[in-house]
């Protein structure tokens, strides 16, 4: 059994994640670009404590009855150096910060998650250390291959072990120092379970603290929701491996790059958009073109840009911004005329006041993309859902 007795050498302790980070060679040509902050999907199945993780990250507790809708919090670097102060790394961080979208839990609605990873840079795949991997881990497995997403795996619940000692908001090797032998054994058991699951699917994965090399090897990182153990080992992992492997996709584009992630009712502002701002920038009185579902194109002009403050979930009740302009990478609501129709997961393009948009033009592009890869991964799940039960059915003959 692996033993992982060494995951740490007090608050000072610089893991084997920083030493294989700085292994990394980078181009010089791309060292000095400027990032945009990557955005980092949270996946897994809907009890993992996908946004119970965010929560502890926010310091706020989510109404978890709506699932089908995104949600999405911007992370600026001064709170993920504050959260990861006692780790040597937490100095090194050069991206602006972390765009966290928050995917629907729902087996039944895998578009949504494809929406999500086509737009983001980095997945975050959530498991209860305490169960495995569950069927919907398992078709969640399937869409970060198609779409080759990087991924790092978050063992979430380790609180629940049996005999654990909480220690707030520690790292998890310090925490881990701190464990009963029972609890020790407990979490060696229930990690060895989980690599032996992903490496029946084709995935190698390692503890990150013993993971020096990244490139062909998943890292895992425990954590707990509920008592903040690993949270600041998750942040800085994310922020470490965005910043030093993708800068070339991190590095900020003036060419517009805008995602519709969800369409709905605001308050006094009747429908409007929440969308990613993935590149370039956004203005009042800018005119938009989307798609719409009666296959129309939609022009209109943005009548007003918000934003929320940092770590405020987009489309929660409180206090929104009001910008003249906004730059990516951001998460912002879109206040404009006529959006009723607009199409989630669709792009959003820049309307210059002379061109003219045919009817249907637009929309013939983005219909047959969006449906075409909504009607592959439903495939997709079914074929994970037969793969599971074909065992049974072979015993049951």
């Amino acid at each position: 059994m692996e033993n992982p007795s060494l995951l740490g050498e007090g608050e000072g302790y610089v893991s084997d994640v920083d030493e294989a980070i700085e292994n990394i060679s980078v181009p010089k040509k791309v060292e000095k670009k400027h990032l945009r902050s990557p955005i980092c999907l949270m996946i897994g199945h809907e009890l993992s404590g996908k946004t119970a993780l965010l929560d502890c990250i926010r310091g706020t507790k989510s109404d978890n009855n709506d699932f089908q809708h995104y949600r999405a919090t911007y992370v600026p670097a001064k709170n993920i150096r504050e959260r990861t102060r006692k780790l040597k790394s937490y100095e090194k961080i050069k991206v602006p910060g972390l765009l966290f979208i928050d995917t629907p839990g729902f087996i039944s609605i895998p578009s949504l998650k494809y929406r999500g990873l086509a737009l983001c840079d980095i997945a975050i795949l959530v498991v209860d250390i305490n169960i495995g991997l569950r069927p919907q881990t398992i078709e969640t497995l399937n869409l970060l291959n198609m779409c080759k997403t990087k991924f790092i795996v978050v063992l979430n619940q380790v609180d629940r072990i049996y005999g654990w000692k909480t220690c707030r908001n520690a790292s998890f090797p310090n925490a881990y120092m701190k464990q009963s032998r029972d609890a020790e054994i407990g979490f060696c058991s229930m990690l060895n379970r989980t690599i032996w699951q992903f490496r029946q699917h084709g995935i190698v994965t390692k503890i990150c603290y013993q993971n020096k090399e990244m490139r062909e090897t998943v890292s895992i990182v425990p954590t707990s929701a509920i008592s903040g153990e690993g949270i600041s080992d998750m942040l800085l992992q994310l922020v470490m491996w965005t910043q030093k492997t993708m800068v070339e996709k991190l590095t900020y584009r003036e060419e517009l790059q805008c995602i519709i992630l969800d369409v709905n009712d605001f308050e006094d502002c009747g429908t409007t958009l929440n969308v990613v701002l993935v590149n370039g920038v956004l203005h009042e009185g800018d005119q938009i073109a989307v798609c719409g579902r009666q296959g129309t194109t939609i022009v209109t002009s943005i009548q007003a840009l918000l934003k929320t403050p940092p770590l405020m979930e987009l489309g929660a009740k409180g206090d929104y911004i009001h910008c003249k302009k906004v730059k990516g990478a951001k998460a912002i609501k879109i206040i404009a005329q006529g959006l009723q129709d607009a199409v989630v997961g669709s792009n959003v393009y820049m309307a210059k006041p002379d061109e003219d948009f045919k009817e249907g033009e637009l929309v013939k592009g983005e219909t047959m993309r969006i449906i075409g890869l909504q009607n592959y991964i439903i495939f997709l799940g079914l074929i994970a859902v037969v793969m599971l039960l074909l065992p049974w059915l072979y015993l049951m003959c």
